[in-house]
């Protein structure tokens, strides 16, 4: 099946680039990286973000929770202090009541991320069980048009402006499909300079043009950490989470290094927007699949979840690892 019959083609390529990202970032090397899609601020949404990691930083990080940290628990793990301490005392303040921390100290506590007791006035204290490691090294945004035709170029100009002079990431490419052509239109397009040209195609990529590094104004640390804490959460593959594994039509089908959804029922690669609880076209497995070697919890909706899980912390502890095999 061709992108050109897709009913959402950019869906199946942003997979694409995730799944090319995840082996072999960066362009000019190896570099230790974990992937997500569709994150990013209120003001800015990015299709794939790269999160380059230090390796033994990053080891201590997954060691502490497999689980990513929202920005209130972030904030109560980051400054734990190695002494027991009066919560107020150890957190930066914040620009909300201090009242609002103290379940957040409790619920850290809960998860064996710190060990908290009550100290002299009855006041909450805590003390940090393993120092949380400064494990993000550099982000980078990459917008995904498969199609980058002039109207898209033009679309997109402004919102690439607007990443450049942020500089919230440290580099910001566009990834669109390869044509083969001599010279690809992607270089052709009207695209801020500093902005990165990848050509993707199902075997290789290529760099088209080489981006500039962008400058983060320190006041982002928290901001790029909590951007960065919800890539190590949710990752690539939690697409999904929000669609219907658990359809008859549902499968994945291999799409060059990825595996794309694809439902036989439209003959289409169809996107979260598509696959959701609303659809015409939805059946759910049959009872006796669940039976056929499947586990009883579960048919192969299940299945299809679980082996995203187990990919997701297989390349999670690869890049732990990497700094192992780099010695």
């Amino acid at each position: 099946m061709s992108d050109t019959a897709d009913r959402d083609p950019e869906f199946a390529f942003e997979l694409r680039v995730c799944r090319w990202a995840e082996r072999a970032w960066h362009p000019d090397g190896p570099r230790p990286a974990i992937i997500a899609r569709q994150l990013g601020t209120r003001e800015r949404r990015w299709d794939t973000v790269v999160v380059e990691v230090d390796p033994e930083a990053f080891a201590v990080r997954h060691a502490l929770s497999t689980d990513g940290f929202d920005s209130d628990l972030l904030r109560v793990v980051r400054h734990a202090p190695a002494e027991w301490a009066w919560y107020r005392d150890a957190i930066p303040e914040p620009d909300f009541p201090w009242r609002h921390v103290v379940p957040v100290v409790h619920r850290a506590a809960g998860r064996g991320l710190v060990e908290k007791r009550r100290g002299s006035r009855n006041r909450v204290e805590y003390r940090r069980i393993t120092p949380y490691p400064d494990w993000v090294e550099r982000i980078v945004a990459i917008e995904n048009k498969p199609n980058l035709d002039v109207s898209a170029a033009r679309a997109l100009a402004d919102q690439l402006e607007h990443d450049v002079s942020r500089a919230l990431a440290d580099e910001v490419w566009v990834a669109t499909e390869a044509t083969g052509r001599r010279v690809e239109p992607a270089l052709l397009e009207d695209l801020p300079v500093e902005v990165g040209i990848l050509a993707v195609g199902d075997g290789s990529t290529e760099v088209l043009w080489h981006p500039s590094k962008l400058t983060p104004d320190s006041d982002d640390a928290r901001r790029r950490l909590v951007l960065a804490e919800r890539a190590y959460d949710r990752g690539w593959r939690s697409y999904v989470d929000t669609m219907r594994p658990d359809c008859r039509h549902f499968e994945l089908d291999r799409r060059g290094m990825a595996l794309v959804p694809r439902c036989v029922a439209k003959d289409c690669y169809q996107s979260q927007r598509e696959c959701a609880h609303s659809c015409p076209s939805f059946e759910p497995e049959p009872p006796a699949w669940r039976m056929k070697g499947w586990p009883i919890e579960g048919g192969p909706g299940k299945r299809v979840r679980r082996i995203l899980d187990d990919r997701r912390e297989r390349v999670r502890e690869r890049v732990g690892e990497s700094a192992h095999e780099s010695r």
